[in-house]
């Protein structure tokens, strides 16, 4: 079976000078792909900056035989992303792949939430995916082809305590994965989301006794494959950690219906509202609507 690469092919990632994107970065540069390797360096809820991790994370590249370059531009606005663009096609010339990766915490309960723990964190991960998506945006058209890899969490999906303004964003990078990937089909341009189980900055205190088993390498060859040309998929979420790939998915039960639905009836029905011995797979809008008309008639 022939290997997978992605020589003559640039990519970008954003949060790349450690954990998660640093496998990335140094898993697609070991595939042939050259990396502008994005990383402000800050602390883990954002602060301060530093070029010194993006740096260190080319100068692996480049001493493997790889090519990259490093970039410190702050990715949470549109004039940001941009800038990290023009950089990939002033150094490289083109632009294929985007993983977006970058990310902070700066957790709070409800009861201590203030707008510097949440207009910050929202910046950075879902600001970042969508200006990031943006300004890549018209190189994929006009080559007809692209490939957006995005980073959601296991708290966007399930929840997870403390961490509603994180919960927050990486539950609207799902909504914003599908609808890209709706709108980048006749485009030639792929968009996927990762929800990756690794250990990291992030997740370090979180993860007790798993974390000798969550290598952030794990990870990085999902990126690699959904990054590829030879994948086609796209609008999918996929778990990823500790060696295991798993597709993610909505289903829907077949619920209750009534013409002249009652908050009684509603009461009354509720276990069969939420039996999922019938549920069924939801993968797009189209067919949750499908499902609703068949329902209806």
């Amino acid at each position: 079976m022939s290997e997978i690469r992605l020589d003559g092919q640039v990519a970008v990632v954003t949060g790349a000078g450690r954990g998660l994107g640093r496998a990335h970065a140094l898993l697609l540069a070991a595939r042939g792909a050259a990396v502008v390797v994005n990383d402000v360096g800050a602390a883990l809820d954002g602060a301060g900056a530093e070029l010194s991790p993006a740096e260190q994370v080319v100068k692996e590249i480049t001493e493997a035989g790889g090519a990259a370059v490093a970039d410190a531009t702050d990715i949470s606005t549109p004039e940001g992303a941009e800038q990290v663009v023009a950089r990939a096609l002033d150094g490289f010339g083109r632009l294929d792949i985007l993983v977006n990766n970058a990310g902070i915490l700066r957790d709070r309960t409800m009861a201590k939430l203030t707008r510097d723990q949440v207009d910050p964190v929202l910046a950075v991960h879902l600001g970042g995916t969508i200006w990031m998506t943006k300004a890549a945006w018209p190189v994929f058209t006009e080559r007809r082809y692209g490939r957006i890899v995005n980073t959601t969490s296991a708290a966007g999906l399930f929840g997870n305590f403390g961490q509603t303004a994180y919960a927050a964003a990486k539950a609207a990078i799902v909504g914003a994965t599908k609808t890209l990937a709706l709108e980048g089909a006749r485009h030639g341009i792929a968009v996927n989301a990762i929800e990756p189980g690794a250990r990291t900055r992030m997740t370090e205190d979180l993860l007790g006794d798993l974390a000798d088993r969550l290598d952030p390498e794990l990870v990085a060859p999902l990126v690699v494959w959904l990054a590829a040309r030879e994948c086609e998929v796209t609008g999918e979420v996929y778990n990823v950690g500790g060696g295991r790939v798993a597709r993610v998915l909505v289903a829907q039960t077949p619920g209750y219906f009534s013409r002249s639905v009652s908050p009684e009836e509603i009461r009354d029905n509720w276990a069969q509202i939420n039996d999922l011995s019938q549920a069924s797979v939801i993968a797009t809008f189209q067919q949750e609507l499908e499902l609703l008309v068949r329902q209806l008639s």
